[in-house]
């Protein structure tokens, strides 16, 4: 983390971070929205094809342990598969990734976006969705057999429940399929809505939230 941003969490006197607080060496590196989107679909394009630019991870080190100017922040499932930073071929430091089976956002996870946009001047948030989600997959199966499931299981159900009715509704061919979209399109929503870090960045168009699918098998990704 940055100083003013331990500085800010350990409760010192300076005033709460906000979505225009970047620091100065953010703003230095920082692009748009949509130059962020770009580098992310053409590093994607790059991984799908066996071709990736990003191979000697060593390159900046020194200058990581400095600081971290991150082009995007990723909502990524917990799926071992699906390791964003070679999904779209990006060298260390470029991602700000917040991972959690079936790709949503708790409380704990919008806290670490606000962080990635407010202290760290990331211009984009993508939530990534995946081909044959296990966790969409077991909330479908749940909601079908009233299954209980044991621990914490439940919360995943409860979070991912919204995007599966909405499926169900929609009566697609491929229900899997649909549940995954809505639910990577129901965290786009939530997102462009929370406020007052990234709702007001996205009203200020600093900041963009767009939702993508990743297909396993072929390893690209599509925008929905």
């Amino acid at each position: 983390m940055t100083a003013v941003a331990v500085g800010t969490l350990a409760g010192a006197s300076a005033p709460p971070f906000r979505a225009e607080a970047a620091s100065d060496g953010a703003r230095s590196k920082a692009i748009t929205p949509e130059e962020a989107l770009a580098r992310l679909l053409d590093g994607n394009g790059r991984y799908a094809a066996n071709a990736p630019a990003n191979r000697d991870f060593s390159a900046g080190r020194a200058a990581r342990a400095a600081a971290q100017h991150p082009i995007a922040c990723i909502v990524g499932c917990a799926d071992a598969r699906v390791a964003p930073d070679f999904i779209f071929d990006q060298g260390p430091g470029d991602l700000f990734v917040v991972r959690v089976a079936g790709n949503f956002v708790n409380t704990d996870g919008l806290a670490s976006l606000e962080y990635g946009v407010s202290v760290l001047g990331a211009p984009l948030i993508l939530v990534l969705g995946h081909s044959e989600c296990g966790a969409v997959k077991a909330t479908i199966n749940v909601m079908r057999t009233k299954a209980v499931l044991p621990g914490h299981l439940p919360v995943l159900v409860d979070a991912i429940r919204p995007a599966v009715d909405l499926a169900a509704k929609a009566r697609a061919q491929d229900p899997l399929a649909e549940a995954i979209a809505q639910n990577v399109r129901h965290t786009v929503g939530r997102l462009e809505q929370s406020g007052p870090i990234i709702a007001e960045a996205v009203a200020a168009q600093r900041v963009k939230v767009v939702g993508g699918f990743y297909d396993i098998a072929t390893g690209k990704v599509a925008l929905l």
